[in-house]
C-alpha cells in the first residue's frame, strides 16, 4: 500500500514527515520552506493553551523563531526550557499539525548574514532557561512570545508586536480564571508587562510566508 500524504490529515502528514526525516526518506513535502529569522505559530496541546487563547482572543497559543543548526531548521522555543526543537517535531506537536509561518516584510534587506549572526548569538543567551509560568518581564524565566520578542529587540532593535499589561487581557474567561487562581492566587500582577503570541502574530511588520 502506498501512503498518499495529500489524502491524510495535517497532523498525520506532519507525523509521517517526522518519521520520514528520521529514517532519511525523501519525498515528504509537508514541511514549509523556511528562512532563518522566520517566526512560526501553532496551537499548543499544553494544559495552558486554552487559557492563553481565551485571554488573548487568539487561535494560536505557542510560537518560536526559526534558526538553523548544522544546516537543519529548528524552532528555538520556550517550552519546559528554552531549547532548539527540530522543525518537523515542532509542527507534529501542535494541534492537527497546523501552523502559520510569518516573516519580516523587510527580511531581504534586514536579515543580512551579520544580522542573522546577531540573532543566533542573542538566542544563545537564553538557551536552557526555565519556562516562565507567571509571565514576568525578566530574564530569569522566559515564555514563548517573550523569547522571540526579546531576541529581535536585543539583536536588531526590531520590536514585533505591542507590549501590553496583564490587566488588558480577558481575565474573566473560565480557563483564564482557573490558571490565574493556580498561579497567582489573589495577587494578580495586573501591571506586569507582557507580550502575547497574538500581539506578535498581528504585527504589521510580518507577512505570512506559509501555512497549513
Amino acid at each position: 500500500m502506498v501512503l498518499r500524504l495529500a489524502d491524510t490529515s495535517p497532523r498525520i502528514r506532519a507525523i509521517t514527515c517526522s518519521l520520514f526525516l528520521y529514517l532519511g526518506i525523501s519525498g515528504c513535502d509537508a514541511l514549509p520552506d523556511v528562512n532563518e529569522g522566520d517566526i512560526i505559530f501553532h496551537t499548543s496541546r499544553s494544559t495552558q493553551s486554552l487559557a492563553v487563547q481565551q485571554a488573548t482572543n487568539s487561535r494560536y497559543s505557542h510560537m518560536g523563531i526559526i534558526l538553523f543548526r548544522e544546516g537543519k531548521p529548528t524552532v528555538f522555543e520556550a517550552s519546559a526550557r528554552v531549547k532548539y526543537t527540530p522543525l518537523n517535531e515542532w509542527i507534529a506537536r501542535g494541534t492537527d499539525g497546523r501552523y502559520v509561518l510569518k516573516r519580516l516584510k523587510t527580511a531581504q534587506q534586514a536579515l543580512t548574514p551579520d544580522a542573522l549572526e546577531k540573532l543566533r548569538k542573542t538566542a544563545d543567551t537564553f538557551a536552557g532557561k526555565p519556562y516562565d509560568l507567571t509571565f514576568e518581564w525578566s530574564d530569569e524565566r522566559i515564555y514563548c512570545s517573550e523569547l522571540v520578542w526579546k531576541i529581535y529587540d536585543r539583536a536588531l532593535g526590531i520590536r514585533i508586536g505591542e507590549l501590553q499589561k496583564i490587566r488588558e487581557f480577558n481575565l474573566d474567561a473560565p480557563a483564564v480564571k482557573q490558571k490565574i487562581k493556580e498561579r497567582y492566587g489573589d495577587k494578580i500582577p495586573l501591571e506586569e508587562t507582557v507580550i502575547s503570541p497574538q500581539a506578535m502574530f498581528e504585527s504589521p511588520l510580518l507577512i505570512i510566508a506559509a501555512e497549513q
